[in-house]
């Protein structure tokens, strides 16, 4: 099938951090995906990436979803929710019902819908014992969605190599350049594409680091990243605030400039 309009909506993920083009703006998955399938739909396909960082899952339906399903396209990725599974005020049953609606909403306009099991970014970050269980529930309501209204589910959680640290930006939260490749991989493996064998490489595992350099870089991390992400929890601050989308409108895809 060629799909000739796609519109990704989602957060971080989605809008491409860490995945720098040389003019600062981010590339990601999403755009790798958007340059194969127009190569293979030709001058008709057009593209939309609605996703802002910091995004909470109630934003993107709000603000998102009514803008890709006015373009009508005919491919969707719906990534959401990951940033909501890290506050203290989750709520996993009501989140889990909405996802399902909104799935719901989108399949009924005919479009093929991607949805994601993410990768495992909690190995390398704090609050696992209070994340884990969000996330595996989460992950198992996707799956009974995908079933129910027959959406292609993306599972990046079953993809041990997302715990090669080489694969994540130096914030532990956001994927590097080799991550991305890896999703965009996948997503076109779940629409029954071929990908690049380059985006499957992963460079080797770094040798582990020594017991106290270790807790030297966590500490490290703590302040430059950790700190800052608390610090906007507190004060009800997003990454995302004065952050429009990089590509709001569905558009022929073009590279940013190399």
């Amino acid at each position: 099938m060629r799909w000739r309009k796609f519109v990704a909506v989602g957060d971080s993920f989605t809008e491409g951090l860490d995945d720098p083009y040389p003019d600062g703006t981010y590339r990601g998955w999403a755009d790798l995906v958007a340059a194969r399938l127009a190569v293979d739909a030709g001058p008709d396909f057009g593209y939309a990436n609605l996703a802002i960082r910091g995004r909470l899952f109630g934003n993107i339906v709000a603000e998102q979803v009514p803008a890709a399903l006015d373009m009508q396209p005919d491919l969707i990725s719906f990534a959401a929710g990951g940033n909501d599974v890290l506050r203290r005020n989750f709520d996993g049953p009501k989140l889990i019902k909405e996802f399902d609606e909104v799935v719901g909403r989108l399949r009924a306009t005919g479009a093929d819908v991607l949805i994601f099991r993410f990768a495992d970014v909690m190995a390398r970050l704090p609050g696992q014992r209070l994340v884990g269980p969000r996330v595996a529930m989460l992950h198992e309501a996707i799956g009974e969605t995908a079933r129910r209204h027959g959406a292609r589910v993306v599972d990046l959680y079953a993809d041990d190599e997302f715990l090669n640290p080489v694969l994540w930006s130096v914030d532990r939260l956001h994927l590097a350049p080799a991550g991305h490749r890896r999703v965009a991989a996948h997503v076109l493996g779940a629409l029954g594409l071929t990908p690049d064998e380059q985006w499957l490489v992963v460079p080797p595992r770094p040798a582990p680091t020594p017991w106290l350099a270790a807790r030297g870089a966590d500490l490290r991390w703590a302040g430059q990243h950790l700190v800052p992400w608390v610090r906007r929890r507190l004060t009800g601050r997003s990454s995302g605030d004065n952050i429009t989308a990089k590509r709001p409108l569905l558009t022929p895809f073009t590279d940013r400039p190399s």
